[in-house]
């Protein structure tokens, strides 16, 4: 099996950036994993300094089979720079895992992404395979499950799934004509990502996240996830473009030991952990939650 390359996106953070790099190399699989970093340019002479840091930090990271770094000249923003990478290097590869620079890994993280890459690779229903998974306890007798709903903290996908990502939203006008199917592409009004779409195509936001959403949901899609999250966002502390302080995900944590094995028997939603996930997204909001968890959605869908 041929190990899937990290494309990992940097900006300004060298801080978070080491320790995201620091948890992947206690991967086995890192020092036979090609690692494609995308360094994103300085808005202005004010954040330059930051941007330089990062960029001679991983000009020293050691301890990947290869190290390639795309200096971008000029600022390119986090929806433009997912979008670029991500399709200039599942286009050459055909597989990718994607991270960013304030995720912090399991030590079973490139193993679970790379088994489940080869697993699925050939079902066309199965479009991307999630590291992220929410502090909810879950009643099921396998390691991993399948939702109708994509993530942005650590993730992987095919050329063949990432061809339906839908850059213009083509697929917003099928949601404004037809209230049954904007309700479940809210998770059963879980969530308001419709709002989150409109905003875009207003140019209120600029979110790659919520239009591979987006793509997913008109292909009827299906992510992978694990039972136990293998992903921890370290950015929740205001040092990110996308973050501000505090998140209702405060205090997750990756279980030592716990290592995915179990697949789900059937490809088709967990609609019991489906049913858990939506009540403790609801039962968030209605603890009076709700500009925290819209802080988390802006964190999660990039906006």
């Amino acid at each position: 099996m041929s190990l899937a390359p990290i494309v990992l996106f940097v900006y300004n953070r060298p801080w978070h950036t080491q320790q995201t790099i620091d948890a992947l190399l206690k991967n086995a699989e890192a020092k036979d994993s090609d690692l494609i970093i995308y360094s994103d340019a300085a808005k202005g002479a004010s954040g330059q300094q930051a941007v330089d840091d990062v960029r001679a930090l991983i000009k020293e990271i050691e301890g990947f089979r290869s190290v390639c770094i795309v200096e971008q000249k000029k600022n390119m923003g986090l929806a433009n720079s997912v979008i670029s990478g991500v399709t200039e290097s599942v286009n050459q590869y055909g597989k990718v895992i994607v991270l960013e620079d304030d995720l912090e890994t399991s030590p079973c993280f490139l193993s679970y992404m790379n088994a489940a890459l080869e697993r699925y690779k050939d079902d066309e229903q199965v479009m991307q395979i999630s590291g992220h998974m929410f502090p909810v306890e879950l009643d099921t007798h396998h390691d991993m499950l399948f939702l109708p709903f994509t993530t942005t903290w650590g993730w992987a996908t095919w050329k063949r799934a990432w061809q339906h990502f839908d850059g213009q939203a083509i697929g917003y006008q099928a949601l404004k004509n037809d209230k049954m199917l904007r309700k479940k592409f809210d998770l059963d009004n879980s969530f308001q990502y419709f709002s989150m779409l409109e905003k875009q195509l207003s140019d209120e936001i600029d979110s790659w996240g919520i239009r591979w959403y987006l793509g997913v949901f008109m292909q009827k899609g299906l992510v992978l996830y694990p039972s136990h999250t293998l992903v921890v966002n370290m950015g929740m502390d205001g040092s990110g473009v996308h973050c501000g302080k505090g998140s209702f995900l405060d205090g997750e944590a990756i279980i030592d030991g716990f290592v995915p094995m179990a697949y789900p028997e059937k490809i088709k939603v967990n609609q019991i952990c489906y049913v858990k996930i939506k009540n403790f997204l609801l039962k968030q909001a209605s603890l009076g939650r709700i500009a925290r968890i819209k802080s988390f959605l802006r964190r999660y869908f990039k906006v």
